[in-house]
């Protein structure tokens, strides 16, 4: 697998512990291609039959990131959860890296704050959040999920611009792509529920309800 090839759909994921492997798991059953990077030699042995591509190496730094082809990905996840140090100094050398979209696990909220100010875009707590329902988070436009098992789930999602000024009663976006607007949202305003004779206005946040793929697939249209 080469970093060039992937850099669009492909995703790094630091640190094999139990969060870290789930979510590469989960990554790959999305169809995205998976580089795996741990610095202990076991965990890489173990799940290198089950991942896309398992390195050894010492991710706090730059250098060795970089001669992984770590810098031509988009998207770098740091799952470390066992060294507070060795997290902010991988993100650190991401950082240096100039990856556009950093995931950071924290496991306290000193610790969040601490990968927020070195250079994480997005820090994430997996203790509240499965490694499931993060992988859909970073391969999806939707701003936020909740599954409820059955294939059923509840997204928030900015408005596609192409339904920007329509009313919900011409728009038809359970016919058309089998989700049901619930509310709507402009900033700085409260949600409110969403009819057929609801506009939906330039900016706007939408709560709306199907499958996992069709919530997704709408995301994707804005």
């Amino acid at each position: 697998m080469s970093a060039r090839k992937t850099n669009d759909s492909g995703i790094v994921v630091i640190g094999l512990g139990r969060f870290g492997c789930h979510l590469a798991g989960s990554l790959l059953q999305l169809d995205h291609q998976v580089l795996a990077v741990d610095r202990n030699p076991e965990r890489v042995q173990r799940w290198s039959e089950q991942l896309d591509r398992v390195v050894q190496a010492d991710s706090t730094e730059e250098g060795a990131l970089r001669q992984l082809g770590v810098a031509d990905f988009k998207r770098v996840v740091v799952a470390i959860g066992g060294s507070v140090e060795a997290s902010v100094l991988t993100v650190l050398a991401l950082t240096e890296l100039g990856i556009p979209q950093i995931w950071a696990r924290a496991t306290s909220e000193k610790h969040a704050k601490i990968l927020a100010s070195v250079g994480a875009h997005h820090v994430i707590f997996p203790e509240a959040e499965t490694g499931e329902r993060v992988a859909h988070l970073i391969v999806s436009k939707m701003l936020d999920f909740i599954e409820f098992g059955d294939d059923f789930a509840i997204a928030k999602v900015r408005v596609p611009a192409a339904m920007v000024g329509r009313p919900l009663r011409e728009l038809a976006p359970t016919e058309r792509y089998g989700v049901m607007v619930v509310g709507a949202k402009l900033p700085g305003e409260r949600f409110r529920y969403a009819g057929p004779d609801t506009v939906l206005e330039r900016e706007s946040v939408l709560i709306v309800e199907g499958s996992i793929g069709q919530v997704q697939r709408f995301a994707g249209l804005g």
